[in-house]
């Protein structure tokens, strides 16, 4: 068994149970139902709501109510890393996600994410919502909203680029050789992306340096696309450059956040 999608309509003669309709139209244990719903793989859009999770698998469901099921086993079975609370702020929290833990999850489930890992300190007495991400593969400082008016308000400053993000990376060569300026400004997917970057350290045994990054746009994947088309790809990184391969894993790590708190009107620096 691989992967199986499940999309039907509820009708009058079938099971009233969630759990035991899922059985019934995939063939999948009620144990295995259950911890698929527990991990976020289950779907209900009752007529004029909004489609939601639903992850109790004795949930009563009604004819014409609509089930989705994205079942991946290999997806089930991983246990994944554990985020840490760095502060609860009574409107955010502020956590270090590690790497190969997801800013959100997908269809398929989100036991893997950082939300539900969240959702589940705070006993659910918060929805919690992602107000920026970071990729699987970075570990670092991230913050979550605890409402939507928290949400509304950190989104506000992330677009209008109030928000500080600092990140600290070991990529590949000499940089202020390849690259002797503070500020690379080229463009991704056809829009403005700025980085600018402080070197910190050059080894010249493994022809490396590090770096202290901040961006002043926040374009899909950045740090790593800037640095590789420069010639010197973030050392570790699965996706980006040549030569850059390493069994550590990607050398990128999101260090800090800086801002001025819409709640207290106080600055907020956080730093890990």
């Amino acid at each position: 068994m691989s992967k199986i999608i499940l999309k039907q309509y509820v009708t009058s003669t079938d099971p009233q149970i969630i759990s035991d309709f899922l059985s019934l139209k995939t063939d999948i244990s009620k144990i295995k139902i259950k911890k698929a719903m527990n991990n976020g793989s289950v779907w209900l859009k009752r007529k004029n709501k909004k489609q939601i999770r639903i992850r109790k698998a004795t949930k009563n469901i009604l004819p014409g109510d609509y089930i989705e099921l994205y079942y991946d086993e290999s997806l089930q079975n991983i246990s994944p890393p554990e985020s840490k609370c760095l502060s609860d702020n009574i409107h955010y929290s502020v956590w270090h996600k590690p790497s190969g833990l997801m800013s959100q999850g997908t269809m398929f489930g989100d036991h893997c994410s950082i939300l539900y890992q969240a959702e589940r300190f705070f006993n659910h007495k918060h929805k919690i919502f992602l107000v920026h991400r970071l990729d699987r593969e970075v570990e670092g400082v991230m913050l979550l909203a605890h409402s939507k008016e928290s949400a509304a308000k950190f989104s506000i400053l992330f677009k209008n680029n109030q928000i500080i993000k600092t990140y600290r990376a070991s990529v590949l060569g000499n940089v202020y050789e390849k690259y002797p300026c503070n500020t690379i400004n080229l463009p991704l997917d056809g829009k403005e992306a700025i980085t600018e970057f402080k070197v910190i350290h050059y080894d010249f045994d493994k022809n490396s340096s590090i770096i202290d990054i901040t961006i002043k746009t926040g374009r899909f994947h950045q740090i790593r696309r800037h640095f590789d088309m420069i010639g010197c790809p973030v050392i570790g990184d699965p996706k980006y450059g040549k030569g850059n391969k390493s069994l550590e894993g990607i050398m990128l790590k999101a260090i800090g956040l800086k801002f001025l708190c819409p709640f207290l009107r106080k600055d907020v620096i956080i730093e890990i």
